[in-house]
């Protein structure tokens, strides 16, 4: 990657902040951007204000970059909310940061992109493959987001090359909210096959790896990133005689 020039968006803190580690770390110029800047400082990165839910803000922000070679669509999340618990503009906020946003940013990155044939790599998520209770605009805008990818892959090709990592539950410093305290964290990680969460930096090589050439001939796939997944709740629940089952008397 060195010589090529990265925006991450959201790429302060958590996830994003180990994509833009990543990024450094295989020698490219990173250029992180959201709404504050890093709590914690991230040697090799360039901050830049930006609010991706504004589109005039997002093209007057790309138009100023001399180049950009990779652009990580990684600005997102929502808090847990019910449906019925908030009115339909919440959950179309929420659909805006997580689906529109990408969008918006993506035009307004293309010309660059297609000039130096890059690549853009979406942030998506195994909610947008599962039922998500409590996030279901999320998980809706998650879905709508690999649709959005795959499509996107078709039409720009084969200037630019598009793809999207679908994450699994990581370990951040919010992981508290969403896991609890350390038992929790432990006890969610016993879920995973792998044994334990994602850390920030497993996505960040992910990412690395899509957006390098030796995946030049990949676009328009999602690619698992989920530590194996969830095991399924009915292996957990179900009573079968496993011996008889092993015998072949079972269905």
């Amino acid at each position: 990657m060195r010589g090529r020039t990265v925006v991450v968006t959201g790429g302060t803190r958590g996830v994003g902040a180990g994509i833009a580690r990543a990024f450094v770390a295989a020698g490219a110029h990173v250029v992180v951007c959201a709404r504050r800047p890093p709590e914690v400082a991230l040697p090799g990165t360039r901050f830049a204000p930006l609010d991706v839910r504004d589109p005039d803000a997002v093209r007057d922000f790309f138009a100023a970059l001399p180049r950009v070679d990779v652009l990580v669509n990684n600005a997102g999340g929502t808090p847990y909310r019910t449906l019925a618990d908030a009115g339909a503009e919440r959950h179309a906020r929420v659909v805006e940061l997580n689906l529109l946003a990408p969008l918006t940013v993506s035009l307004a990155a293309y010309e660059h992109l297609r000039r130096v044939r890059g690549a853009v790599v979406m942030i998506g998520s195994v909610s947008g493959s599962r039922p998500s209770p409590g996030s279901a605009a999320y998980g809706a805008a998650k879905a709508g987001l690999e649709s959005l990818a795959r499509s996107m892959a078709v039409e720009w090709a084969p200037e630019v090359r598009v793809n999207t990592l679908v994450v699994g539950m990581v370990r951040t410093e919010l992981s508290c909210l969403h896991y609890g305290d350390r038992d929790g964290v432990a006890a969610v990680s016993r879920t995973v096959p792998l044994g334990r969460l994602a850390e920030p930096s497993d996505i960040g090589e992910a990412a690395v790896f899509l957006a390098s050439d030796a995946a030049a001939y990949i676009t328009g796939a999602s690619l698992l990133v989920h530590g194996g997944g969830e095991r399924p709740a009915f292996l957990d629940a179900a009573t079968v005689d496993k011996s008889a089952a092993e015998e072949g008397d079972m269905p």
